[in-house]
């Protein structure tokens, strides 16, 4: 097989980052998935490495495509683009403590 070389192009996408007792979560929607790090720098670092990989690893499989269409990314001509993120906010819900069996 082949070693295949990447381009590498530059994409914004939108990331939140949340603490999780002692460990940092960075998760993006437009990518569906995550990661974690004992810090918020190794939090960054590591979905950075993570999002890297993902597009390698579809690339090399030629699944780009499919997967990008299947997170709801649109292609224009020959340039996708990631769902449009509206809003983040923190609401306040009235949540059951207990639930019936």
């Amino acid at each position: 097989m082949r070693n295949k070389t990447f381009i590498k192009v530059k994409c914004a996408l939108p990331v939140s980052f949340l603490r999780e007792g002692k460990y940092f979560i960075a998760y993006s929607p437009v990518l569906d998935f995550s990661t974690s790090g004992k810090n918020f720098e190794e939090a960054k670092k590591r979905f950075g490495e993570a999002v890297e990989i993902f597009f390698e690893e579809v690339c090399q499989k030629g699944t780009l495509d499919k997967v990008l269409g299947e997170l709801g990314w649109q292609k224009v001509q020959k340039t996708w683009s990631p769902p449009t993120l509206v809003a983040s906010e923190t609401r306040s819900f009235n949540i059951p403590l207990s639930c019936p069996s």
